[in-house]
């Protein structure tokens, strides 16, 4: 009875080992902070987002970076529309920050302890584009209700697409009166083919808002914003909060910024502001000018929700083809070569 638990605590480590990405850090600042990227949403291919900046992350500023993804029931292949299954959330109790990018996620009370947990020791967290309603459900752990994770941690929830979906894009307008603010060093403006989402409880009272978000006229990086009342006032983009932990009794920092779908992040100064986020939150000295090239090229998707019967299955995209020297954002079914 020994030997068989053994056995299947092994293969247990192992599933999970080879359904995450590990990216030891390089030397850096970053030296020795571990970092914790969740992946995981529909529609916003932040499989693809979370290896790239982890890769940056550990490569170009010394922290060692682990990437979890949402796979399949059965571990075979990343499967962002699996809503119930992000294996290796273990690694989170070791890290001393923690990037999400899920949308909609329906976990098991073990992986949600292991976040209950990580949230309660008031360390850094931050959310990009989804993770505003990063989990739904019934989910809940000693009276903490997952689907307000997005308002209680973050600084708000799923409230509406501001700007016209899939046809006006968002350029970040720095908030004057946080101009001078670390995590904005370098950082002059930001350009996103995704629209603005509406935003009802974050203010200048509860947040350090760092960005508001002008709603364009279209996805063309040079279009203008749009006039009227849409952008009066414009909502905000990007923030810096404080936050109550779940058991509250604990203080904790996010950040979060509604940007953030993959093609978004081929602008340097989204893929800085995440970068220079990170320092600000571990207590690390912000670089005067972070670099943020990319290690592995970058090929995005663009953003949709994917309904192809076995879309995933056929893609059959695995950890392992985003380790360094491998991008895979080009693996496709052969039926969609």
């Amino acid at each position: 009875m020994k030997h068989l638990l053994s056995v299947l605590l092994l293969f247990a480590f192992l599933t999970s080992a080879s359904a995450q990405l590990v990216l030891p850090g390089k030397d850096g600042p970053g030296k020795g902070k571990k970092i914790v990227l969740i992946a995981g949403d529909e529609e916003y291919r932040t499989e693809e987002s979370c290896p790239m900046l982890g890769k940056i992350l550990s490569q170009r500023h010394g922290f060692d970076c682990t990437v979890l993804f949402s796979m399949s029931a059965d571990d075979n292949y990343i499967d962002p529309n699996n809503q119930n299954y992000i294996p290796g959330l273990e690694a989170v109790n070791y890290a001393d920050l923690i990037i999400i990018g899920t949308r909609y996620r329906q976990l098991d009370d073990d992986s949600y302890r292991i976040l209950f947990n990580y949230l309660n020791t008031g360390k850094p967290v931050i959310g990009y584009r989804t993770a505003t309603h990063a989990f739904t459900g019934k989910g809940e752990t000693d009276g903490f209700k997952w689907n307000s994770f997005g308002p209680n941690i973050l600084g708000d929830g799923w409230v509406s697409h501001h700007g016209r979906h899939k046809s006006q894009g968002t350029r970040g307008v720095i908030e004057k009166a946080h101009a001078d603010h670390a995590v904005l060093r370098s950082v002059p403006t930001l350009w996103g083919p995704s629209d603005v989402y509406g935003i009802k409880r974050v203010t200048s009272d509860n947040a350090a808002i760092l960005f508001r978000g002008a709603v364009t006229e279209s996805l063309d990086s040079t279009s203008a914003q749009v006039s009227g009342d849409v952008n009066k006032p414009m909502m905000p983009l990007a923030w810096l909060r404080e936050y109550t932990s779940p058991d509250g009794k604990t203080k904790g920092r996010a950040f979060c910024t509604t940007m953030g779908a993959s093609v978004d992040f081929e602008d340097e100064n989204l893929r800085r502001l995440v970068v220079n986020a990170s320092f600000h939150l571990l207590d690390l000295e912000v670089p005067k000018k972070a670099d943020v090239d990319y290690i592995d090229g970058f090929k995005p998707t663009f953003y949709g929700f994917i309904k192809e019967q076995n879309y995933f299955q056929k893609r059959n995209l695995q950890p392992s083809d985003f380790a360094l020297g491998k991008t895979a954002s080009t693996k496709l079914p052969k039926a969609n070569k």
